[in-house]
């Protein structure tokens, strides 16, 4: 652990397979059912799979995984460590996603995210995503409802 965690130390960068201990760390405290191993290295072998970490002194932050297909972006997850949480961890995540997704021609992004999730909801707001549904009891391990959130990718 980072003693006094610093977030001007930290690059994005492609997710690999030696990342993989970390990632199933942080995802294994940040949801109720989280990704198998095997989850994230079917999500590395896909060419439409997107996966990226956040390393600050060398150790990840966090991770994001978003998919493209055409010219929409779904973004399909997204954590950062305890002790990094609210210092733009994510936030600097998410805009790579923007850019990398603005590179290749992509339009709109999507995502779910569960109603309860103000902090999730906060950071989407943030980059101009808005509700745009609901999927009622999406979450099959607590029944909660997605709320289903799009954005257009923009200029990043």
């Amino acid at each position: 652990m980072i003693n006094n965690p610093d977030t001007r130390d930290i690059v994005v960068r492609d997710m690999g397979t030696e990342d993989l201990d970390e990632v199933l760390a942080i995802e294994g405290v940040s949801f109720p059912t989280p990704w198998s191993e095997n989850m994230f290295r079917e999500e590395l072998g896909s060419p439409l799979c997107h996966d990226l970490v956040a390393v600050s002194s060398r150790q990840i932050a966090g991770y994001i995984s978003f998919l493209i297909v055409l010219d929409e972006v779904h973004l399909r997850n997204i954590a950062v460590r305890d002790d990094m949480k609210r210092l733009g961890v994510a936030s600097r995540m998410t805009a790579e996603m923007f850019r990398i997704s603005s590179r290749v021609g992509a339009r709109w992004c999507t995502l779910e995210v569960r109603k309860s999730n103000r902090a999730a909801i906060k950071l989407y707001k943030k980059f101009g995503f808005v509700i745009s549904g609901v999927r009622p009891r999406y979450y099959t391990d607590t029944h909660e409802d997605a709320l289903i959130m799009e954005a257009t990718v923009g200029q990043w």
